[in-house]
């Protein structure tokens, strides 16, 4: 969560989740209530109608949307941790069942009402305190956000390369002209699934796709598939 300034709590900086997302491997007295419910717009895999409102409102304060451009909202971050529930993070599944409960019931207690419907600055105050009690949830969710807001969109997140645009990825590159070695001037980006080159495949990424990640979690980045990390 933010630092402290003032003695009041800020809002997520976009330049440290910009730091964490560039390490991460897929390449992630306020008014309490709101009137209107949030908007679902994806049909969910695994998660809860319930536990996907609250991850959904839980990654879009951890990279938010803001002056500088879109979040992970809009990179659709909670539907690749819904669909990667059913494959490669599906021992994270319990973690999130309990940990998004757990963050809900926290909020109905100090901010008097659940988490999804609260405004933007409780949600900030909730999530500092969960940083704090739960850090270990905390660590799986962010990191799992950060990957679902920069990975490759075959995965269902970085929805229209809004992760790619956030830190001006070109995309991926079968070969590198002499003038892009020069590095004189930005390439201009490839958006394009690195799936829709015949050389990769889409089949073995199916297959990755859907299995859970490997048992060996010393070998795995950290918050990946295994929320002890």
């Amino acid at each position: 969560m933010g630092k402290k300034a003032g003695g009041k709590r800020t809002s997520p900086s976009r330049r440290d989740m910009l730091k964490l997302a560039a390490a991460a491997p897929a390449l992630a007295g306020v008014a309490h209530a709101q009137e209107a419910p949030p908007v679902r717009r994806e049909a969910l895999e695994n998660l809860t109608a319930a536990e996907a409102d609250i991850l959904e409102a839980f990654c879009a304060r951890l990279i938010p949307t803001d002056a500088n451009g879109p979040g992970a909202k809009e990179a659709r971050a909670a539907h690749y941790i819904d669909h990667a529930l059913g494959g490669a993070l599906a021992s994270s599944r319990e973690a999130y069942r309990s940990g998004l409960t757990r963050l809900d019931s926290h909020a109905r207690a100090s901010q008097g009402a659940a988490f999804a419907t609260l405004a933007p600055e409780a949600q900030d105050s909730v999530l500092a305190d969960i940083e704090k009690s739960d850090p270990n949830f905390f660590s799986l969710v962010q990191q799992h956000t950060i990957q679902g807001t920069f990975c490759d969109p075959y995965y269902g997140g970085n929805a229209d390369y809004v992760g790619w645009n956030m830190i001006s990825y070109p995309g991926v590159r079968l070969s590198v002209s002499q003038a892009d070695q020069v590095m004189a001037a930005h390439p201009a980006p490839v958006r394009r699934s690195a799936y829709d080159y015949p050389m990769f495949g889409r089949g073995g990424a199916a297959l990755a796709d859907r299995s859970p990640a490997p048992a060996d979690h010393g070998q795995m980045p950290k918050g990946m598939g295994n929320h002890d990390h």
